[in-house]
């Protein structure tokens, strides 16, 4: 029986797969907070590349990978494999057949470094000296370390509080790699103080991070921002996992019934599934589509459907996805990477066209889901891959109750071997679960703005 696939480094995708093509009534604009009016392009370019601005509203099918981009790509890991989890099969006893793509085997141990060394890539072109960037389980801010040491660019990373206490070895990875790193809320930014002032404890979130990293950013000269998801430019960046996976899946002779992944802004699921929604969206598939969230921020479960900030401290644009509110405290679980309070603006999109469905899980569900899957595949997944599995578990067991022989594709999206925390944690049965009322979000969605 074959379980695993890899492609030849000729197979690497040569181009980044654009959904917005296939959406051609647009993902609504992002909004000047104060007009309440799209806003330019061109505003942005105090923040971001110029290439990863065209990225961003480009509605070209299909954008051209640099060479640079693909031999760093190569030389972390890419293509990466598909392998079919046959023990795990086993272990549930279902007739389904689960997939999944191993996003975790480059240096910095998950997906990220697909968008991160594209956008150091843009920025040294374009003569950038320095970055800013947030992080929360610590995942993007060490594939960003990565990718600017590559290009030989500075970078700062505001690191969420929780995830700075819980895991440690991250930080000092991105340090090994060049990068300052600060915890977050901190007192380096007007916005970070304002936090600690109010709460010398506060566990930070992607939020606050984010704030931190724009003011810092917009402050300093020579310096521009890089983020790690939630942006058009980011998903279709990711999109290279999703095309490698459409040519495995075809190595199989199988095309996937379900494809599944975690979603905390949402580039790791993009980056799977939006080559695969692509041919649902042109009629070539009946492919289902399901993304999990933590149940302690329920945005796409609990949240609505809205223009809100992009991050906690309203420096950014307002942006309509699904959301919690910018000013909801995330709780402090283990899956640093999903507490955000929205969603990105393409994926909330096709949420509310009812293409992709939404679950969400507690953090001790999600954990023993990741247990599981190392007791029989062998690989320790992070918390945020947990909750990719957790479903993919969910969506077997279904099969099996039903004799249905279904594929089930998700995205391993990173390894646990620097999260061991959450584990210990699990293991000695003190990890708590977290699952807001509703009257907690709908006052954090009360600070929202009313945009008509």
């Amino acid at each position: 029986m074959r379980i695993k696939s890899t492609l030849s480094q000729e197979q690497l995708p040569k181009n980044y797969y654009n959904i917005l093509h296939e959406l051609p009534e647009g993902v609504p604009p992002p909004l000047d907070p104060k007009t309440r009016k799209p806003i330019s392009p061109e505003a942005l370019l105090r923040l971001f590349a110029k290439e990863c601005i065209m990225q961003e509203v480009s509605t070209q099918q299909y954008i051209s990978i640099p060479e640079e981009v693909r031999e760093a790509y190569l030389r972390v890991g890419r293509p990466t494999p598909l392998y079919r989890a046959t023990r795990l099969e086993k272990k549930l006893k279902t007739p389904a057949k689960i997939f999944y793509k191993r996003e975790d085997l480059n240096p910095a141990g998950s997906h990220k470094p697909n968008t991160a060394i594209a956008q150091a890539y843009y920025h040294q072109k374009e003569g950038t000296e320095r970055l800013t960037t947030e992080t929360g389980a610590g995942q993007w801010g060490s594939a960003l370390a990565l990718a600017a040491a590559f290009f030989d660019i500075a970078l700062t990373v505001y690191m969420t509080r929780s995830s700075y206490i819980q895991k440690p070895y991250r930080r000092i990875l991105m340090e090994v790699y060049g990068a300052k790193v600060f915890s977050s809320p901190s007192d380096k930014t007007n916005v970070g103080r304002s936090f600690l002032e109010k709460d010398p404890d506060h566990p930070g979130s992607l939020g606050i991070a984010i704030s931190e990293a724009v003011e810092d950013c917009v402050t300093h000269d020579n310096t521009k921002y890089s983020l790690g998801s939630v942006l058009n430019h980011v998903l279709l960046h990711q999109t290279v996992v999703g095309q490698e996976a459409k040519e495995q899946m075809k190595e199989f002779d199988v095309e996937p019934d379900y494809v599944v992944g975690c979603i905390g802004g949402g580039s790791n699921y993009a980056g799977l599934s939006y080559p695969f929604i692509g041919d649902k969206l042109r009629g070539k598939s009946e492919a289902k589509f399901v993304a999990v969230e933590p149940k302690a921020v329920p945005s796409t479960t609990k949240g609505e459907y809205r223009y809100d900030f992009g991050d906690t401290g309203e420096m950014t644009p307002l942006v309509k996805m699904y959301t919690v509110g910018h000013r909801y405290q995330c709780p402090p679980i283990h899956a640093g990477g999903l507490r955000y309070h929205g969603k990105a603006p393409s994926l909330s999109l096709l949420v509310d066209k009812g293409l992709v469905t939404t679950v969400a899980y507690t953090q001790n569900e999600v954990m023993d889901a990741g247990i599981t899957f190392a007791k029989t595949e062998g690989i320790v997944p992070s918390p945020e891959t947990n909750h990719a599995i957790k479903g993919a578990i969910d969506l077997a067991l279904q099969c099996k109750q039903r004799n249905e022989e279904k594929v089930i594709l998700f995205n391993f999206s990173g390894h646990g071997l620097l999260d061991l925390k959450a584990y210990e944690d699990k293991l000695a049965g003190s990890l708590e679960d977290y699952e807001p009322e509703l009257s907690t979000i709908r006052q954090a969605l009360a600070s929202v703005p009313l945009v008509q």
